[in-house]
């Protein structure tokens, strides 16, 4: 089910970043935990009242510095306006209502969704009062939010829970693997869709950003039912709002959502840069199972070692996706294409897969006899036992005697040796520690 979206959006300078990390605070903080996962986010999720939903920082997007501002602001209220099912309206309690934020209230009032407006830097009940004059904007009752102390944030997330609509996903059989295709432009994503299907049935066409939107194409193989979701390429940050292709990494992350296995294009040609790994984050953000696949090898020059090499380029590019298998092809002449879908059903099969609790605790009981936990200013960590508790990704506590003492690269061992037991090949896991007392 594809979340529904909030952005965030006013002028520069009231305090859009702090609220948007406010907002996704604890997703952001364990996504830093991870080595190799860019930090800088205009996009995250978050859940409020059991509503879950994605949320954008328009003021995270960086615009040329030459812009003018009013273009700059009319820019990011077109975002919201054109993709958002609810749109926040970020003021500042100090300066008081201004031209600018005029301007932006203009543009968002022939809109037709809902819009709350959010005072922020109330940083003291003296303040309270400074919030009364941004009714004039017309947009009902304004609340008072702080970014520094977080105080009124509750009440904003309140509002924007009431507010949210209730989406509607396309139904697929549960035997169906959804797999999305994302990439930066021009990687080859419609190419590759038309390869796999055999037939022309999506335009395909050498100008980067020729698809704008999501496209679903279900289709048979070898008696396995998949879905294909093809997305608009994503741009880098700073070309985001170039006019074709400014809403695309938001709806990137809209079929990243609703697919099981996600293809993480590369450009064979070209190598690995910088935005391939932001890309490739997204996906691991979602929990998605993922694959690698660099296109274009039929134009690469080559010897028996240029596959071995370039796979452990992408190794040490994305040290966080160590488990995501590599297939190498070429969509234009098909060229190695017959080896993908059997990765693909492997892969979605890892991703679903449950471990009974007592081979896993067996498995971790041999990791713990081989390599004890250490210890911690003379406290050693205690596993009492683990249990895998969700699917998709896999999802497994470990109740322990205390989760302080679970050091990071203990964490990760448990994981490697729980990944060489049972495959998991091409899924993230996902690793909770939790006290004893904290079961049930």
């Amino acid at each position: 089910m594809a979340r529904p979206v909030v952005a965030i959006v006013g002028r520069p300078n009231v305090g859009k970043s702090t609220i948007f990390n406010r907002i996704i605070g604890d997703r952001l903080a364990i996504v830093e935990d991870k080595p190799g996962i860019t930090r800088d986010r205009i996009y995250g999720a978050s859940e409020w009242n059991g509503k879950a939903f994605s949320i954008i920082d328009t003021g995270g997007i960086e615009l040329d510095d030459e812009e003018p501002i009013l273009k700059s602001i009319r820019m990011q209220a077109e975002l919201a306006i054109e993709e958002a099912d609810v749109i926040v309206f970020m003021c500042d309690g100090k300066t008081g209502v201004t031209g600018a934020d005029e301007e932006v209230a203009s543009m968002l009032f022939r809109c037709g969704k809902p819009i709350i407006v959010a005072v922020n830097k109330v940083d003291n009940i003296g303040r309270m009062d400074n919030i009364y004059e941004f009714y004039n904007l017309g947009f009902g009752e304004p609340i008072g939010v702080s970014g520094s102390h977080g105080t009124g944030i509750g009440d904003l997330l309140d509002a924007i829970a009431e507010n949210l609509p209730e989406l509607s996903d396309v139904a697929y059989e549960d035997d169906v693997i959804r797999v999305a295709l994302i990439g930066r432009p021009n990687v080859g994503k419609s190419s590759l869709v038309n390869a796999i299907l055999g037939e022309e049935r999506v335009i395909v066409s050498d100008i980067a950003g020729t698809t704008r939107d999501a496209i679903d194409t279900p289709f048979e193989k070898d008696g396995q039912k998949y879905v294909l979701i093809d997305t608009a390429g994503m741009r880098k940050r700073g070309k985001v709002y170039e006019n074709i292709e400014k809403y695309s990494v938001m709806r990137a992350m809209k079929a990243i959502e609703r697919a099981d296995v996600v293809l993480v294009l590369i450009n064979g040609q070209e190598g690995i840069i910088e935005q391939d790994k932001h890309i490739a984050g997204y996906a691991y953000e979602a929990g998605k199972a993922t694959i690698f696949v660099v296109n274009k090898w039929d134009v690469v020059e080559k010897d028996d070692k240029t596959m071995h090499q370039f796979e452990q380029k992408i190794r040490d590019h994305f040290l966080f996706m160590t488990y995501a298998p590599v297939v190498f092809l070429s969509a234009k002449t098909k060229q190695r294409l017959h080896k993908l879908l059997p990765v693909v059903q492997h892969v979605a099969d890892q991703h679903s897969k449950r471990v009974q609790t007592h081979l896993l605790n067996d498995v971790v009981s041999d990791a713990i006899a081989i390599n004890p936990p250490p210890t911690d200013k003379g406290r050693r960590l205690r596993i009492n036992y683990v249990t895998q508790v969700t699917v998709k990704p896999p999802t497994i506590v470990v109740f322990v005697n205390d989760p302080e003492l679970m050091h990071f690269s203990y964490e990760r061992y448990l994981e490697n040796k729980i990944r060489a037991a049972f495959d998991f090949e091409g899924t993230p896991i996902r690793l909770f520690t939790r006290r004893k007392s904290d079961e049930g």
